[in-house]
């Protein structure tokens, strides 16, 4: 494992450019940042709030879960999310061109009768849809119900798909496009919906709660956070707690454990050749890596593929 950089803010939703730059952002500094291969930074945009999961459009922007913000605590060398902040500024979605850094807002809570917390994760699917999660927002004693969105990138739809869910995180779809994954944070559980249509899944793969299958749950202190898919299938789910990267077959079984070093393990993309280099942001401690990896990453819409 290689280090990239580090002295981020709670670096997440790493984007592997074609130039061999990444984009990510840093949460707690509200800003896109990319990062050049030689490590050196450079902030794109500022967007304030907490921007998190991240993902290139059929445009060729950004397109940006924020979250609204956290409150933070410093703890042993590691930067904590924790909590609701009192500046917390809503949830939405925002979209960054990366050659201005000029940032509008797509979405917002309200819009469309939808009620946005903390949007987290993101993935495009083939029609230029997208997909992304509400984690929610936690307080002193309590903490949001919250569920996935589908959106269109042109600003003309946006609907919650599956509710309730418990604070999902992760999400992304099978190289295929017929499947979508989702992790669930506190539960620590990753589940797989049957697509029907764009923007659709299918209710028919049981009686009880959104129909989704459950496909894995790891057992000790672990929450699962952002996560990718890779070529073969597998869904690589970045693990907090016992820190690295569960990789989980489509059949729910867990094909390896790719440890890390930092409890704050938040998010993976694929770059390189073949899409076999694995960047991995460690939140906690500020770091973005590198590692080879055995399996070539799923492709993207609109960025590798």
């Amino acid at each position: 494992m290689d280090l990239v950089t580090e002295g981020l803010r709670f670096p997440e939703g790493p984007v592997a450019m074609p130039d061999g730059s990444i984009v990510l952002v840093e949460i707690e500094r509200g800003c896109v940042t990319r990062v050049a291969p030689d490590g050196t930074q450079h902030v794109v945009a500022e967007l304030g709030g907490g921007p998190n999961g991240a993902a290139i459009g059929p445009d060729g922007k950004l397109y940006v879960c924020n979250n609204g913000g956290f409150h933070y605590v410093e703890r042993a060398g590691l930067l904590i999310p924790h909590g609701e902040p009192d500046d917390y500024s809503g949830g939405r979605i925002e979209r960054v061109d990366l050659e201005t850094g000029a940032v509008e807002t797509l979405y917002k809570s309200g819009d469309f009768g939808c009620i946005l917390r903390g949007p987290n994760d993101i993935v495009f699917d083939h029609v230029g849809g997208f997909w992304f999660t509400d984690h929610g927002k936690t307080r002193r004693r309590e903490r949001d119900v919250t569920g996935v969105f589908y959106a269109r990138a042109d600003g003309s739809l946006l609907k919650e798909v599956i509710f309730p869910m418990e604070n999902p995180n992760g999400i992304g779809l099978s190289p295929d496009g017929k499947r979508l994954y989702v992790a669930e944070t506190y539960t620590c559980k990753l589940w797989a919906y049957d697509i029907a249509a764009p923007g659709e899944i299918a209710f028919s793969q049981g009686l009880l709660g959104p129909g989704g299958t459950f496909l894995y749950s790891p057992s000790g202190y672990t929450f699962f956070d952002s996560l990718a898919v890779d070529g073969a299938g597998n869904i690589c789910v970045a693990t907090i707690g016992q820190s690295g990267i569960s990789v989980i077959s489509p059949e729910g079984e867990l094909v390896e454990f790719v440890a890390t070093d930092d409890p704050f393990t938040t998010n993976i993309c694929f770059g390189g050749p073949d899409l076999k280099t694995a960047y991995i942001t460690l939140s906690g401690t500020g770091r973005l890596v590198r590692m080879d990896w055995p399996r070539g990453g799923a492709k993207l819409n609109y960025l590798n593929a």
